[in-house]
């Protein structure tokens, strides 16, 4: 079970000037469905899993002349997310499922989509618009390989499905497998560990993220992809931000550091961080305006920000920091740093939070 200590954040508003940024880029949409309108659900039915064991999940019933016009109205919703709204290519989809989690911040909804002909089905989810939430999405989607769709609503959030393996079931059904070669898992560890480190997004346990295994013409491809935006630039400790410190996390980092050297280690983490560097030029503008709305967005307390620029100050060896006064501008001080190959190598140790 999830461990819920870290995920007391408060929900932060979306900012006038966050906002603005979504308009331009065309994340704000006009909607037809909100997350409140989803709350306004008849009955609940707790939902099991293929072994029959309960879930965090339950499916939600709603009226019978509400959940007619709430099928079209979400087709509606999932046109937008993926083909610009065309709904001419969506007559043969349905709703077939609607579930609602009451666990974490955003006790998201889970709509699964149905293809008629094939039986095909896809997912997507409704959640309460969280600031920094939206910062950890854009972010992920400027600064990793993974481009990420999603679209707000006033305080609605619209995301898309993460596909992958969830990192703890990862963990127990294929970190060993002899099909998987040690190497490219564990350098592909050590790579997310340094994009969460990097961009500050914080509480990558192994329920948060999802591992992606792409068979090849000669081996299998592996990559993390996190799942869970809500711990985005908030913790003031360090470490938060590295996936290798917890104690859920703690075989992987064991496995990394049986299979990796230390100058091995560091080679990988050299390599993402010139990728980091190269996807942040190429989206320097949008960036930039960015890392401007998030450093004028209160979505961490000064004592957390202070604690965390000391942190990186004498991580990366840069007093630059110690005037940073906001996440935005630690995290543009994080791109400097590595811009000018300061800070640490990457070890793979074991320090379980």
């Amino acid at each position: 079970m999830p461990n819920t200590l870290t995920r007391k954040k408060p929900p932060f508003p979306v900012s006038p000037d966050l906002l603005g940024y979504l308009r331009r880029y065309k994340r704000e949409r006009d909607l037809s469905v909100t997350y409140e309108r989803l709350r306004i659900f008849q009955e609940v039915i707790p939902l099991t899993d293929e072994k029959g064991k309960p879930t965090l999940w339950d499916t939600v019933i709603y009226e019978p002349t509400e959940m007619s016009a709430l099928n079209e109205a979400l087709k509606q919703v999932y046109a937008l997310l993926k083909v610009d709204g065309d709904l001419s290519v969506m007559g043969h989809l349905y709703v077939d499922r609607i579930d609602y989690c009451t666990f974490g911040n955003s006790t998201p909804f889970r709509i699964r989509i149905v293809n008629a002909y094939n039986d095909n089905q896809d997912y997507f989810y409704v959640k309460k618009a969280d600031a920094s939430r939206i910062y950890g999405l854009e972010l992920e989607h400027l600064l990793s390989p993974n481009r990420l769709n999603f679209i707000t609503h006033g305080t609605t959030l619209i995301e898309e499905h993460i596909v992958g393996l969830p990192g703890d079931m990862f963990i127990d059904d294929w970190l060993h497998r002899p099909e998987l070669r040690p190497i490219r898992i564990a350098k592909e560890l050590v790579k997310f560990n340094e994009r969460c480190f990097v961009r500050l997004l914080g509480d990558m346990r192994s329920y948060n993220f999802v591992v992606l295994l792409t068979p090849d013409f000669d081996d299998w491809q592996v990559r993390i992809r996190a799942m869970d935006f809500d711990q985005q630039s908030y913790n003031g400790r360090k470490n938060f931000y590295l996936p290798q410190f917890f104690k859920e996390n703690s075989e992987l980092t064991l496995f990394c550091a049986k299979h990796l050297r230390p100058e091995t280690a560091h080679q990988y983490q050299r390599e993402e961080q010139t990728l980091l560097l190269q996807r942040a030029g190429l989206a320097s503008e949008r960036l930039s305006l960015l890392l401007h709305d998030m450093a004028r967005d209160p979505i961490s307390p000064p004592d957390k920000i202070h604690e965390l620029r000391a942190g990186l100050a004498e991580h990366y060896g840069r007093d630059a920091y110690l005037r940073c006064e906001s996440m935005g501008a630690l995290i543009r001080e994080n791109l400097e740093s590595i811009r000018r190959h300061v800070g640490r190598p990457v070890v793979p140790e074991l320090v379980p939070e």
